[in-house]
């Protein structure tokens, strides 16, 4: 596999490269500007160039592999399909796309231990959205075995290495294990979040609280019951807005992406609590190891798919209850009656192994990120700088040992233009997602927001950003980098 610390992926003829070097990759190699535009405008030449994808947001080619298999024997030739685990999560996307469109247009086949939602027409767009919002289809290492491209796992050996990881991010986040629960991905593990929500409050939209991550206000919005979104910079009376809306819970993730501020948690977890509403809380990009989420928070989920791994292969995710929330009871009953995405054996083995240094690594990410942040803001092509390290709500929070987390964003000045030229000329891996232990670069305001920009852009949260996920590099070599893509401007 090739080594991204010393060899990153970044220039133009790598278009379409799987980052890392793997079947299971889920970021892809956008090198140049006009990639990213072109790989949103869905170009026919820039999507055919794609070895990989971020998995919900189609079909990894393992899956696709064995899509194509079931379409061939059955002779679907013109329709979409699309891989669940099992009946009872088919039928979920099922019912979804029944109810926006013709039940005539789906069907559910079983067929290879899977179950496969098989769609035409208008039903063929709300499975898309239901895949992509809910993160609850099948695994490229499930596909794998079920090609006969991977072994199975003694299951014996998948039992030992699940309890090895709920054993990992319980001694982290200070919790039993048995309050841990792994899912097939950070977004499934909402999408059960918000299923026992709905199983002991009406349904009523949710509310989140700080710039979202696109899919995390998306899957409430579409798939649930609404969502509304607040932010603490344009509302003068927090309580009083959360009364007024009274929602059926509170989303709020620690920090926004791509701004990385941190809500006062503390002040609104009060105001929560008074009301009776639940907070879920996303703690992806703060990292259990940094920040104490579970203390402000009835339910907690993580996309172990960044951080946690720091792979970039492995689709993984983690819901914790909190036991001293005042529903613990009602959630665990509830929990009992739904059916839980669960990891696959393949992922589960795989992400023991990988993450086995994430208390090492995370300390470095930390402080490689930090340094990275403090040499930015002495340069003078850089407008505003984006990192928690300032914010005060978030060191509200830091555990005894936590830092900062690998993650920053800035603006430059000269506004898309110079953005353009620093981002074609920077020799770093860029493309989507975060966490991984190689620095990731890229436009995401684009890649998460490309058709509301506008929207995105009332927040304050302008087009041209570039986000940094810091990887592991030696702290001068990665400056380098930087430094000679910022002199080139």
């Amino acid at each position: 596999m090739r080594d991204l610390l010393k060899n990153p992926i970044w220039e133009n003829v790598e278009l379409g490269y799987s980052i890392p070097d793997s079947e299971h990759a889920v970021s892809v190699a956008l090198p140049t500007w006009n990639d990213v535009i072109n790989y949103e405008e869905k170009n026919p030449e820039c999507i055919k160039s794609l070895r990989s994808i971020y998995p919900r947001f189609g079909l990894n080619p393992l899956v696709k592999r064995l899509c194509e298999k079931v379409k061939k024997e059955s002779q679907y030739n013109n329709h979409s399909i699309w891989p669940y685990p099992n009946e009872t999560i088919a039928l979920k996307a099922k019912k979804y796309c029944d109810r926006n469109t013709s039940q005539e247009y789906s069907l559910i086949e079983i067929k290879y231990n899977f179950a496969f939602l098989i769609t035409k027409k208008t039903a063929s767009i709300y499975a898309k959205s239901f895949w992509q919002h809910t993160g609850l289809g099948i695994s490229s290492r499930a596909a794998a075995i079920e090609l006969g491209l991977e072994d199975s796992l003694p299951k014996s050996l998948v039992n030992e290495k699940h309890q090895i990881i709920k054993n990992r991010i319980s001694k982290s986040t200070k919790t039993d294990s048995n309050n841990i629960h792994l899912t097939s991905s950070g977004m499934s593990a909402l999408h059960t979040s918000l299923e026992i929500l709905y199983k002991l409050f009406p349904e009523k939209p949710t509310l989140q609280i700080g710039f979202p991550y696109v899919d995390v206000l998306k899957l409430p919005m579409h798939i649930f019951h609404g969502a509304k979104l607040i932010t603490e910079e344009n509302c003068s009376d927090i309580a009083l807005e959360i009364k007024r809306i009274n929602p059926a819970a509170l989303i709020i993730e620690l920090p926004s992406n791509p701004m990385l501020k941190c809500v006062n948690i503390k002040k609104i977890s009060k105001i929560a609590n008074k009301f009776n509403i639940p907070v879920i809380v996303d703690d992806t990009i703060g990292s259990n190891l940094n920040i104490n989420s579970l203390e402000h928070a009835d339910i907690v989920f993580t996309s172990l798919t960044k951080i946690f791994s720091g792979s970039g292969d492995i689709l993984a995710g983690s819901l914790i209850l909190n036991p001293k929330s005042k529903w613990i009871d009602q959630f665990r009953n509830a929990l009992s009656e739904i059916n839980l995405p669960i990891l696959s054996d393949g992922d589960i083995v795989s992400l023991e192994k990988v993450s086995r240094d994430v208390n090492q690594r995370v300390f470095e990410q930390n402080q490689t990120c930090l340094e990275l942040k403090k040499r930015l803001e002495t340069n003078k092509e850089i407008k505003n700088i984006f990192h928690p390290e300032n914010c005060p709500n978030f060191n509200s929070i830091l555990t005894s040992n936590g830092g900062y987390g690998c993650l920053l964003s800035f603006e430059l000045k000269g506004g898309i233009n110079k953005a353009k030229k620093f981002y074609d000329s920077l020799h770093i891996s860029k493309g989507p997602s975060l966490g991984t232990k190689f620095t990731l670069v890229c436009p995401y305001v684009l890649l998460a927001h490309y058709d509301e920009l506008d929207w995105a852009e009332s927040f304050g949260i302008p087009s041209h950003l570039i986000r940094v996920s810091v990887g592991l590099e030696d702290k001068d070599h990665l400056w380098r980098s930087f430094s000679e893509a910022l002199n080139n401007l």
